[in-house]
């Protein structure tokens, strides 16, 4: 049986093998977008997480005729409603790093009395051709600090202090993360959730 992880982001790709790699049976071969450079991305018009998780599973599950796990996740700040959301990849800009986009966001929360509340969303999609046959959503609260601090993960999570540890994402070790992150937290329920309704083999 083959799965796909419907990402070429390789810090995502990095975390969702090793969290697959805890549930999925070796008789499960996990491949990535990485791995397949010459296929059609889809159009993420949707407003929410939900909507472009749906979006990116159902495309790549018709485009590779094959099970296809995708999501969509995002930053969320409560000083700034919610943003920057759906946009949290290119807050700064279509192509924006990983950098510029942090940037962007200590300079709009200026404007702003601390703490930044925020948090971490992760909408988690499987698909097959036509059809979406699990899903799972999952967050992780924490704030916004006002300067980066260690040298893990990506995307935000150098800013991003989760109050329980008082530590931040980029400073947790691997597996720590995968434990206590949105992604972590989604990406096994919708591995129990496929299991259960038979996808996938328990």
């Amino acid at each position: 049986m083959k799965l796909v992880i419907a990402t070429k982001n390789r810090g995502k790709v990095v975390e969702i093998r090793s969290l697959l790699g805890l549930a999925v049976q070796k008789n499960v071969e996990v491949a990535t977008l990485v791995d397949m450079p010459s296929v059609g991305e889809p159009r993420e018009t949707g407003k929410t997480f939900a909507e472009n998780a749906k979006i990116k599973a159902l495309h790549y599950a018709q485009e590779l005729k094959v099970l296809c796990v995708a999501d969509d996740s995002g930053l969320a700040v409560e000083a700034l409603r919610g943003m920057p959301g759906v946009f949290s990849a290119r807050f700064a800009g279509s192509g924006a790093t990983d950098e510029q986009n942090i940037a962007h966001l200590l300079h709009e929360l200026s404007k702003h009395p601390r703490p930044w509340k925020a948090e971490f969303v992760c909408v988690a999609m499987a698909a097959l051709p036509g059809r979406v046959v699990a899903q799972a959503t999952a967050a992780v609260q924490g704030e916004i600090l006002p300067a980066p601090r260690g040298q893990g993960g990506f995307g935000y999570d150098p800013v991003f202090l989760v109050s329980s540890l008082g530590k931040t994402m980029a400073e947790l070790p691997v597996e720590t993360k995968n434990q206590i992150s949105h992604r972590g937290m989604a990406m096994r329920a919708l591995i129990s959730e496929m299991k259960n309704s038979g996808v996938l083999l328990a």
